[in-house]
């Protein structure tokens, strides 16, 4: 087999279970939180405030991508790849794959809790090691589907890192319902991560389950909006 094809062929395996990545993730770090002694640091929790930007703004980033996209695009499918336009527009004309640099930027939020250098270059190398294949099976299937129209654009626009004077309108209106069906459970995801380390980081330090209050009352109220969206979820499939 090419090697080409190979890659190919993996990427399409790594692409069914790239949901499954964030757990692995979050699994280890709370491993290694977990086995790796804490220090008492009155200002850490200031610091973890800047880290839940950074979490935030990969949301951001991934809100402003979807809801601009065209349909059947940038969707939750994991059997096959899927994309009946091509994107050019709104964060499609800064970088190739916002998605996965959105998601990239959700995760480094939660590593940088570590406050580890060698932990978020162990991140970021395998976030690289197994998106690459994946960005490749992406892009090899566009360019069999849009030929021409995919190769002038990928000439001028970047893979992960945004070139922002390329920056074009999106032409397509902002999907607000499409955003909530597709990215509600992060509602959970996010609060619930930064809760979920700091619940061992504490324990690390003090022996006890009692992470800071800001972190139970932010999953508490992303919990309560995520039951809102899913009871609305249920009652839109039933029309």
């Amino acid at each position: 087999m090419a090697l080409i094809e190979e890659w190919e062929k993996t990427g399409q395996k790594l692409f069914r279970y790239r949901g499954q990545i964030p757990v692995i993730f979050l699994v280890t770090e709370l491993l290694f939180l977990f086995f790796h002694p804490a220090k008492e640091d009155p200002f850490f929790f200031y610091r973890s405030l800047g880290y839940l930007a950074v979490s935030l703004l990969g949301f951001l980033i991934r809100i402003q991508t979807i809801a601009h996209a065209h349909e059947r695009t940038s969707g939750r499918n994991r059997e096959e790849q899927v994309a009946d336009a091509l994107n050019t527009s709104g964060w499609y004309s800064m970088v190739r794959h916002p998605l996965y640099l959105g998601n990239f930027l959700m995760w480094l939020g939660l590593v940088l809790f570590t406050e580890n250098a060698w932990f978020i270059i162990f991140f970021g190398l395998l976030y690289w090691i197994y998106y690459e294949r994946i960005m490749f099976t992406e892009e090899a299937f566009l360019r069999k589907k849009f030929g021409e129209a995919y190769l002038q654009w990928s000439e001028k626009v970047p893979a992960f890192l945004p070139r922002f004077r390329n920056f074009r309108k999106a032409d397509t209106p902002f999907n607000t319902r499409r955003v909530l069906r597709a990215e509600y459970h992060i509602l959970l995801e996010i609060p619930g991560g930064f809760l979920l380390l700091d619940i061992v980081r504490q324990y690390n330090l003090t022996g006890t389950f009692d992470p800071h209050p800001c972190w139970v009352w932010l999953f508490a109220a992303c919990a309560l909006l995520w039951v809102a969206f899913r009871i609305r979820f249920k009652l839109f499939r039933k029309k």
